[in-house]
C-alpha cells in the first residue's frame, strides 16, 4: 500500500512538472530535435504540386557574364513575359531590387544616354500589369522602429495595386535559427499590413483579393499562433515541408530568355504553377536553417534557399498539408498513460527489466510520435521522454532509499549472526528472504559443555562470565567459517543452522565442519582453562554436539518488542536431542543419518546406533562422525 502511494505521487508530481515545463516552452528545444529528426527520418514527402522555382542559376551568369545587375531589367521583362503567355497563375520575383540603371548612374554622377533612360521601360510595362509579385523586407531602423523597405520608387511607382504586388520576404526564426513557421502578414510601427511574399502568391493562385484581405487584418488587433502563444501582432503557422533540399523542380532563368522558349516543353508545364523568380547562383547567401540542416549520425544536414521556403510555404497552403499539433486532452492522456505504465513496471521489476522498459516505451512514444508526423499531426514526444526518464530516475531513487533501509535492516538482524561473507552474499541476493517465516531444509547444530553446572559452582560468577564469553567467541569462528548461523546462546549451549538464511546445497557438510571446528575449538579451550585457573581443581573441559537435517521454520519470529531470527521445529528439537544424548552414548558429535547421508563421502564415522529420541514415535539412527576425508 506504501509502494502503492509513493507510486502516485510521484505520477501526479512528475505529471505537473513536465506539463508545467511544456507551457512554459522549456522542451521547444528536444521537441524541435525530434520534429528534426522526423523530417530527416521521412525523406521527401510528396511531389510538389502548385510551385515551381525559375532560378538565375550559373548557367544563366556564364551566359551573362559581362552585363551587371543592374542591367538585368530587360531580362526580367523578357522572363516574366514569357511565363505570363504560357499561362502561369500566379509569379513573384524573390530579388529586393534596390537601385535602377538610372539611379545608380546618378549616383555615381556618368551621363545617361536615351537607350540607358529607356532600358528599365520593358520591366516597368511587365510590373504595371498587376500580375507580378515583388519582394520587400520589414527591418529595423538605427531607432528600432519597424519599417518596410520597398524596391525602388521607380518600380513602386507603375505598381497598380501597391499593397497587393509587394510581399514582404521575412522569415520567422526560431530560437535555434531554424525556420519551421511562416506569417502570413506583418505590420510596421505605423500599423500599416503587408502580406508576405508566399502567402500574396497563394492568394494570387486562388483569385482572392489581396486587398481585402489586408482590410480584414487590419481589423484583428492581434493575430493569434497556431499553438496558442502570440507574438507581438504577428501570427504563425507550421510548415507542412515537402521533403529536404532540392525537393522543388527548378527551371534555369536562361531557358526563358532564349528564342522558342514558349515551344520549351519544360517551360510549357509552367501552365497553371505558382512561379518564383529567384537569384541562386553558386555560393549565394539566401541560405537558411530548416529542420533538414541538423545532421544525424551518419548523414550530414543540408541549409534550404529563400526561394525554397517560400515554396514549401505556398504548397502548404495550397494543398492543406499543414502540420497541426494533437488535441493537449488527446496528448495529454497518452502521455500520462505512457507514465503510468512506466511506472507500474519500474516498480515491480527488477533493475534491468526496468530499464529495458525504460527503452521500450521511449521507442513506442517515439514510433507514435513518427507515426502521426507522416499524418501531418505533431505529438509531443519530448514530454513523454522526460516524464519516462523523470518516472525511471524518481522510482530508482525511491528504490535506493529503500534498499539502502532494508540492507540496514538485514544487517542490524544478521550481522550478529552470521559470516561477513554470508551476510554480504544475503544482501546481493536478489530474493530476501522472508522475514515472517519460510518453510526450509537446514541443518541444525547443538554445542553444549560437559559439566558445565559443577564448573559455575565451582567458580564466582564473574568468572563463569568470563570463561562463556571467551569459550562462545571462539565457538563462533568455525560455524561461521563454515557458512553457519549462530542462532542463540542458551546457558552454555549453542545452537547454529546452516542453510538459512543464504541457502546452501552443502549445508549437511558445511555443519560437519563446523562440528569439527568446534571439537578442536574445545581441546584449546581445555587448555586456556588449566592456564586461567591453575589453583582450582575442574572438571576437564568436554563438549557434546549434536547435528540433524530436515525441514524446519526459519524466520523473524517473536513478540513485536522482542523478534530474532531463529529456527523452530521438529528439526531443531531432534538435533537438541541428539546433543543431549552424546554423554549418555559417550560421543562427541552425534549425527542423523538424514545429516550423513545429505553431507556426502569422505566423513569417517565410529559406532552407529538405532535410539529412541524424546518427542519422536520413530527412532532415530545416529552415527559418531570422527574426522572428514580431505580427499572427500
Amino acid at each position: 500500500m506504501k509502494t502503492l502511494l509513493l507510486g502516485a505521487g510521484l505520477f501526479l508530481f512528475i505529471l505537473a512538472a513536465v506539463t508545467v515545463l511544456d507551457r512554459t516552452g522549456w522542451l521547444e528545444g528536444p521537441e524541435n530535435f525530434y520534429q528534426d529528426l522526423w523530417h530527416q527520418l521521412a525523406g521527401k514527402r510528396y511531389n510538389p504540386e502548385h510551385v515551381v522555382i525559375v532560378a538565375v542559376d550559373e548557367e544563366t551568369l556564364e551566359a551573362h557574364a559581362e552585363e551587371p545587375l543592374v542591367t538585368w531589367t530587360p531580362h526580367w521583362a523578357r522572363a516574366i513575359q514569357v511565363l505570363r503567355e504560357v499561362g502561369v497563375r500566379a509569379l513573384g520575383l524573390d530579388y529586393l531590387f534596390r537601385v535602377t540603371i538610372e539611379s545608380w548612374l546618378k549616383n555615381a554622377k556618368l551621363p545617361a544616354g536615351e537607350a540607358i533612360l529607356n532600358l528599365d521601360r520593358p520591366f516597368k510595362e511587365q510590373l504595371a500589369s498587376g500580375q507580378v509579385v515583388l519582394a520587400g523586407r520589414l527591418r529595423l531602423d538605427d531607432q528600432g522602429r519597424k519599417t518596410v523597405v520597398l524596391p525602388v520608387p521607380e518600380f513602386v511607382s507603375v505598381l497598380p495595386r501597391l499593397p497587393a504586388q509587394v510581399g514582404l520576404i521575412n522569415l520567422a526564426v526560431d530560437a535555434d535559427g531554424a525556420v519551421r513557421f511562416w506569417m502570413p502578414a506583418l505590420k510596421d510601427d505605423q500599423g500599416t499590413v503587408f502580406l508576405t511574399f508566399p502567402y500574396l502568391l497563394a492568394l494570387h493562385w486562388l483569385g482572392l483579393d489581396p486587398v481585402e484581405e489586408i482590410k480584414r487584418l487590419r481589423k484583428e488587433p492581434q493575430l493569434p499562433r497556431e499553438s496558442g502563444e502570440v507574438e507581438g501582432q504577428e501570427a504563425f503557422f507550421r510548415i507542412g515541408f515537402a521533403g529536404p533540399p532540392d525537393t522543388f523542380p527548378r527551371l534555369s532563368f536562361e531557358r526563358l530568355l532564349v528564342r522558342g522558349a514558349l515551344q520549351d516543353p519544360k517551360v510549357k508545364a509552367l501552365r497553371g504553377k505558382v512561379v518564383i523568380l529567384a537569384y541562386e547562383p553558386p555560393g549565394h547567401q539566401d541560405m537558411h536553417l530548416t529542420p533538414y540542416s541538423r545532421g544525424f549520425w551518419w548523414w550530414e544536414g543540408k541549409n534550404m534557399s529563400g526561394a525554397e521556403i517560400h515554396a514549401n510555404i505556398v504548397e502548404t497552403w495550397l494543398t492543406g498539408r499543414r502540420p497541426r499539433e494533437v488535441p493537449w486532452p488527446a496528448a495529454w492522456f497518452t502521455g500520462a498513460l505512457f507514465l503510468g505504465l512506466g511506472l507500474v513496471g519500474y516498480l515491480r521489476w527488477s533493475l534491468w527489466q526496468a530499464v529495458v522498459a525504460l527503452s521500450l516505451l521511449t521507442f513506442l512514444s517515439a514510433v507514435l510520435g513518427y507515426g502521426l508526423f507522416l499524418r501531418y499531426w505533431l505529438y509531443p514526444v519530448a514530454p513523454v521522454h522526460l516524464s519516462l526518464i523523470l518516472g525511471f530516475v524518481g522510482v530508482l531513487g525511491l528504490r535506493l532509499t529503500r534498499e539502502e533501509r532494508e540492507r540496514a535492516r538485514l544487517r542490524r538482524i544478521f550481522s550478529r549472526y552470521v559470516s561477513e561473507e554470508v551476510l554480504e552474499k544475503l544482501l546481493v541476493a536478489g530474493e530476501r528472504p522472508r522475514l515472517g517465516g519460510e518453510s526450509c531444509r537446514v541443518t541444525v547444530l547443538f554445542s553444549d559443555i560437559r559439566n558445565f553446572t559443577t564448573i559455575s559452582e565451582i567458580l564466582s560468577p564473574d568468572q563463569v562470565v568470563e570463561v562463556l564469553n571467551t569459550y562462545f567467541s571462539r565457538a563462533c569462528e568455525p560455524i561461521l567459517a563454515a557458512g553457519g548461523t549462530v542462532d542463540k546462546f542458551v546457558g552454555d549451549a549453542v545452537m547454529a543452522v546452516f542453510g538459512a538464511p543464504v541457502p546452501s546445497p552443502d549445508h549437511a557438510r558445511r555443519a560437519v565442519q563446523a562440528a569439527l571446528g568446534l571439537v578442536q575449538v574445545a581441546r584449546d579451550f581445555k587448555t586456556w582453562m588449566a592456564g586461567r585457573f591453575p589453583e582450582i581443581s575442574l572438571p576437564p573441559f568436554q563438549i557434546g554436539v549434536g547435528l540433524h537435517t530436515g525441514e524446519a521454520v526459519v524466520g523473524i519470529i517473536g513478540s513485536p518488542k522482542r523478534l530474532e531470527y531463529t529456527a523452530i521445529g521438529d528439526t531443531v528439537n531432534t538435533a537438541s536431542r541428539l546433543e543431549g544424548l552424546s554423554k549418555e552414548l559417550g560421543w562427541t558429535i552425534v549425527a542423523s543419518r538424514d545429516t550423513l547421508e545429505m553431507a556426502g563421502p569422505g566423513l569417517i564415522v565410529g559406532a552407529t546406533r538405532v535410539i529412541p529420541v524424546k518427542g519422536r514415535r520413530e527412532p532415530v539412527e545416529v552415527s559418531e562422525i570422527l574426522d572428514i576425508s580431505s580427499e572427500g
